[in-house]
């Protein structure tokens, strides 16, 4: 297979492989990248989090209302605190959304300015 490639397709390999082998340079844009990473990731983080247990306590509530589990960990009649439980979970749902665009919205002013000047020193 080597003897039928090209002299350039050889180059292009090596380079290639070399690449891999070879310290990358910490450049600007990295920076600029890890800047962004930094506004968004606890907003992130904290959607998926909230949001995940929001989705346990709802299911939780359906399962009380629509099982026979509560009976099975001694509660008689288990309608009302399933509904109670299923609604506090949509309602932690709902809220999540704008609760991450809040903290989304923080970091973005508290890292704008450092971010624009980054930028604008990359587009120049």
């Amino acid at each position: 297979m080597e003897q039928n490639m090209s002299k350039d397709e050889k180059e292009f390999l090596v380079q290639k492989i070399r690449t891999q082998y070879t310290e990358k340079e910490y450049t600007e844009l990295d920076e600029l990248k890890e800047l962004d990473k930094r506004v968004k990731r606890p907003a992130n983080v904290f959607a998926y989090i909230f949001g995940s247990l929001g989705s346990i306590i709802m299911g939780s509530g359906m399962s009380l209302v629509m099982t026979d589990i509560g009976t099975s960990i001694g509660i008689e009649n288990a309608m009302v605190p399933g509904i109670i439980i299923g609604v506090l979970g949509i309602a932690m749902a709902i809220v999540n959304y704008p609760i991450y665009k809040n903290i989304l919205d923080s970091r973005k002013k508290k890292y704008a300015e450092q971010i624009l000047k980054l930028s604008e020193k990359l587009i120049i």
